[in-house]
C-alpha cells in the first residue's frame, strides 16, 4: 500500500538483531505464532500507515478492509523509578556497557541485567500485554495487531532504544544517567556527541578498551572485547568522551586532552 510502512523481509523470518528476534520469539512462545503468522503478509504489503513507541504503550495506524484505518495498541508496563536505578547502576559499572549503548548497540547481557534487578524485559505472559484493535474481529491477536508487532520487531532493529523507551527510558535520560554515575558527567565540556543513527554493531573507539587498565583508584578499568569490526562511523574519541576525567595524579582533564588529540591522530586514514 502507497504510504504504508513496509516489512524490509520480504519472505521468511523478521527481524535482523538478537534484540528483535527475541521479541519475536518471546510472542510466539505465548502460543500466538499462528496468529502472527496472519500479520506477516500486512506488514510486508504496507498495511501498517503508522506506528508510534511511546513509554508504557505502542500505538498503529493498520489499514484493513474498510475506509477507514483500525486503531491498534499494545500496552506493556513501564518499569519503576527504583528498577531503573538498579539497572543503571548495573550498566555504569562497565564501561563496555556505556560504550555499546551510546554506540546504539544493545549488550548481549541486557535481559540478564533487567533480570537481576526483578524486571524481565520483554513480557514474560501473554497477559503481561493489553492488545486492542478497533476492528471487529474478536480473535486477539487479529492481523491488525500481529502486523504491528512484526513492524514494531523492525522498529527495534533500527533503534534498540525504542525497547528502552517501551519500558520507560528514552536514550538521552538513559545515556546521561550512565554518565552521572560513572562521574563524568560534571566535568565534561558542554558538547556532547550527536545521536548516532542505528546501523548495526559498530564499536569504533570502543576497541580501545582491550588497552585500558586501572588506575588512580577505580578509574578506567579494562573490559575484554569480543571480536567485532571496527567502523568509522563513530567519533574516534567516542569511548575518552564516555569515560571519567582522571585524578590529579594522572593529569586530570589535560591528560583527557592530549588524549583527544591523539585520538585524533591516530583515526586518520593512511595515505
Amino acid at each position: 500500500m502507497d504510504g504504508g510502512l513496509v516489512a524490509r523481509s520480504a519472505r521468511g523470518a523478521i527481524g535482523e538483531h538478537w534484540w528483535s528476534r527475541r521479541f519475536l520469539e518471546v510472542l510466539e512462545s505465548f502460543a500466538l505464532g499462528s496468529r502472527l503468522t496472519r500479520g506477516k503478509n500486512y506488514a510486508r504489503r504496507g498495511q501498517v500507515l503508522s506506528l508510534e513507541v511511546a513509554t508504557g504503550v505502542v500505538t498503529a495506524s493498520v489499514q484493513g478492509s474498510r475506509r477507514t484505518p483500525y486503531r491498534v495498541s499494545i500496552a506493556l508496563p513501564a518499569f519503576s523509578e527504583l528498577v531503573w536505578a538498579k539497572v543503571e547502576v548495573t550498566l555504569a559499572e562497565q564501561a563496555i556497557h556505556s560504550a555499546r549503548l551510546l554506540a546504539g548497540e544493545m549488550p548481549h547481557d541486557l535481559e540478564e541485567v533487567f533480570l537481576a534487578a526483578g524486571a524481565p524485559l520483554f513480557p514474560q505472559r501473554a497477559k503481561d500485554l493489553t492488545l486492542s484493535c478497533s476492528c471487529p474481529d474478536r480473535e486477539v491477536p487479529c492481523k491488525h495487531l500481529a502486523a504491528t508487532f512484526y513492524l514494531l520487531a523492525e522498529s527495534f532493529d533500527n533503534d534498540p532504544f525504542a525497547i528502552l523507551l517501551w519500558r520507560g527510558r528514552s536514550r538521552e535520560a538513559l545515556l546521561h544517567r550512565l554518565r552521572e554515575l560513572r562521574g563524568g558527567d560534571a566535568a565534561r565540556p558542554a558538547e556532547e556527541p550527536a545521536a548516532l543513527p542505528f546501523e548495526g554493531p559498530r564499536v569504533g573507539a570502543m576497541m580501545a578498551l582491550t588497552d585500558l587498565a586501572t588506575a588512580d583508584g577505580d578509574f578506567w578499568t579494562g573490559a575484554p572485547i569480543p571480536a567485532l569490526p571496527v567502523q568509522a562511523e563513530l567519533p574516534t574519541d567516542l569511548l575518552l568522551r564516555q569515560l571519567p576525567v582522571p585524578g590529579a595524579l594522572l593529569g586530570g582533564p589535560r591528560l583527557v586532552t592530549h588524549l583527544a588529540s591523539l585520538y585524533a591522530v591516530l583515526g586518520e586514514p593512511p595515505d
